[in-house]
């Protein structure tokens, strides 16, 4: 049996069906799940264990016998805990086989093997009687199947379908209740993740502004949420203008309804400003008095300096359909909406409500498509005014009154860049009807529709009559290309060049000039947890859990690295920067690989969690854009990184597997090995150590 998974070819810039082994989705599911990182938990596993045994003791004392249900037991831990706090018998349900699989054996392992029933189903497939996978209904029910949205991996009609079939009436829940809390603020930096502002363009004949098309303007984005770790935006980074109020809760003791439904709120800006943006996250109850609380609020938010670290819960970043000018003290109402696993907001003034009785708020659609072209970080990155200016200043070094100018990268503005600057002709490659349709807006929003040309060609389908039979003087890219996951993916942009060579003339140049890739040693605060074993959790030993992912991690010969976007991960440099591969876009692909080794010094002391590369790209032998590291910002190493791409990360196997992670190590030795034939890179670190 073979499958096909979706796979992003660097050298066609194309997504490809590429046939695996049958266990390889499975494994990836498993090499790059979160169960590491729940576990890690500490904070909600000491919570849920809390919660449990309450909720135990209560139908102890009402003289029942606690009979449990788990549904997304995982590696069946809650179930563990409830058996250990006196229930009677668990009911387990996972429907991911080999995770249900590795249940039962550490259910077995930690003897609670008749205590606990491992349910390989979907919750909504189990059955109760005599003959079922059940044989009664439960009075405790104990679930984890929260996202950071809370609703998006469908737990309302998970429960609602509980309620109705699976357990008792009035039974106990753990969590008990969960409530969402929202908070109004102002803020450019997350807004430029939603909206493109106009980009000023310094010319000779005077300033251009290159301005959105109305229809992006207007449009509300794309309806998936953006979540991500708050507690790395720095506070100057948004003006908080409401308290923070609660928007609903559920009780999930009591029937749950996943129909669509909405929330109004009553809010009194604290300071006048620009709504733009709705933060919001939640916390959970573990029992009904609220005592046992487990909370994913912000560091301005929270009373205590120390919060625990998680990766699979966040917090959320919704942004309004438009911003709106709002002064203290004046009255809104947010409205929030949700169908079974999203929610979005609208905000509007107290006046405008009194029309409208009833407020059902449309769930955004990008009807522009911008938004479907560029995720959120592409925007940030488009809306970055510095790395403009640096595209600016090296078009301005290279191009000529009569250069005919082709621009490969998708939905990029440097062909307006390059019209402005006083190129004779642009020509821009798109690869994609709706990076075409996308850019044809652009260009008729600046009145360029007729002075640029959209050519939707493969750069190896490129003709002559595209190109009104005129050769390319000059060839750009950012490189950006939306198929690359990680940052030596966009070296597509060689393998177009390559493809084009036969249009290019003689001396033509090409922008960027060459790329590097490079490389450092670092120990991060937190990230390592989602790749590091656990051993045991809250005394239940979990190692076959810590064995099924290493030996998915081990699946494919060579380890991968992954992408991360580091801003939000903080890490200390244990090494210099090291630049360790160079590619020469003047020059065709070669077709040899190009591979290096040595090794790195460390410079401070540490644990060497593993290794972060990032490209850059020399646009003219001085003018350089870094994908990585931007600073290394003081004494003790810690690193800032460019904001608006995701870095490559390679956790050394002493994270994953475990060892003892030591102080000593002095070198790294690396080998890396670029192969030009599926563009990928291949790695492999040792850590050396002193002896003696």
């Amino acid at each position: 049996m073979k499958t096909f998974c979706g796979r992003a070819n660097p050298t066609t810039g194309a997504m490809e069906w590429v046939e695996e082994d049958e266990n390889y989705d499975y494994h990836q599911e498993i090499a790059r799940s979160r169960y590491a990182d729940m576990l890690h938990d500490k904070d909600r596993n000491t919570k849920y264990y809390q919660g449990i045994r309450a909720a135990v003791s209560r139908v102890k004392e009402r003289g029942e016998k606690a009979i449990v249900l788990d549904i997304g037991t995982g590696t069946g831990l809650l179930s563990m805990m409830a058996a250990a706090a006196g229930a009677d018998f668990c009911y387990a349900i996972e429907v991911f086989k080999p995770m249900a699989n590795a249940a039962v054996k550490i259910v077995e392992k930690n003897g609670f093997r008749d205590k606990i029933k491992v349910i390989n189903k979907h919750s909504t497939e189990v059955t109760v009687g005599p003959d079922g996978d059940m044989q009664c209904r439960a009075n405790i029910l104990v679930t984890e199947l929260f996202d950071t949205e809370l609703i998006g991996e469908g737990a309302l009609p998970t429960y609602e379908h509980a309620h109705k079939y699976l357990v008792q009436e009035g039974c106990e829940a753990v969590p008990h209740r969960a409530t969402v809390y929202v908070q109004l603020v102002e803020s450019k930096r997350m807004w430029s993740w939603n909206k493109l502002f106009p980009v000023r363009v310094e010319a000779e004949d005077g300033e251009k502004i290159i301005v959105s098309p109305s229809e992006v303007e207007k449009c509300p984005g794309v309806p998936s949420v953006c979540d991500i770790q708050l507690n790395q935006m720095p506070s100057s980074d948004f003006t908080i203008l409401s308290d923070v109020v609660t928007m609903f809760s559920v009780d999930f003791s009591k029937p749950v309804r996943s129909a669509s439904a909405c929330y109004r709120v009553q809010l009194e800006p604290v300071r006048s400003g620009k709504a733009q943006i709705v933060l919001s996250w939640w916390d959970i109850d573990m029992d009904p008095s609220g005592t046992i609380n487990c909370t994913m609020a912000p560091y301005w938010v929270k009373s205590t300096s120390a919060s625990q670290w998680r990766d699979h819960w966040m917090q959320c970043v919704y942004f309004l359909p438009n911003e709106e000018p709002v002064l203290q003290g004046e009255q809104l109402y947010l409205t929030a909406c949700r169908d079974e696993y999203s929610v979005w907001y609208k905000l509007q003034k107290a006046r405008e409500e009194e029309n409208k009785a009833d407020v059902r708020v449309e769930s955004p659609v990008c009807r522009c498509q911008a938004h479907l072209l560029w995720n959120r970080p592409r925007f940030g990155q488009l809306n970055d005014q510095n790395r403009t200016c640096q595209y600016v200043k090296s078009l301005m070094k290279v191009l000529k009154a009569d250069s005919v100018c082709l621009c490969v990268s998708d939905g990029s503005l440097l062909p307006v860049l390059a019209h402005h600057l006083g190129a004779q002709q642009v020509f821009t490659l798109e690869n994609s009807a709706v990076s075409c349709s996308v850019m044809q807006k652009f260009f008729k929003a600046n009145n360029l529709e007729d002075k640029i040309k959209i050519i939707e060609a493969r750069p190896e389908l490129l003709t002559p009559s595209h190109l009104k039979d005129q050769k390319i003087s000059v060839l750009v890219g950012e490189p950006f290309f939306t198929t690359s996951l990680l940052p030596w993916h966009n070296l597509y942009f060689w393998y177009a060049r390559t493809a084009v060579s036969r249009h290019l003339t003689s001396d033509a140049t090409v922008l960027p000039q060459s790329a590097s890739l490079h490389m450092m040693i670092v120990e991060f605060q937190d990230l390592w947890r989602i790749r590091s074993p656990c051993g045991t959790c809250e005394g239940f030993d979990v190692r076959t859990m810590d064995d099924m992912i290493q030996n998915s991690l081990n699946f494919r010969e060579s380890k991968e690295a992954e992408p991360h976007p580091l801003w939000e991960y903080p890490c200390k440099s244990l090494s210099d920067p090291q630049q360790v591969l160079t590619f020469d876009f003047r020059e065709t692909v070669p077709p040899h690989g190009l591979s290096t080794e040595g090794s790195v010094h460390l410079l401070r002391k540490g644990q060497s969690h593993g290794a972060v590369l990032w490209m850059e790209y020399h646009l003219t032998a001085d003018i350089s854009i870094s994908t990585g590291l931007t600073q290394i910002s003081n004494e003790k190493g810690n690193c800032e990184w460019n904001p608006h791409c995701k870095q490559a990360v390679y956790f050394f196997s002493s994270v994953t597997e475990s060892q003892t992670l030591s102080e000593f190590s002095t070198a790294v030795k690396y080998a890396i090995n670029f192969d030009t034939k599926t563009g990928e890179i291949a790695m492999d670190f040792k850590l050396l150590e002193t002896t003696g």
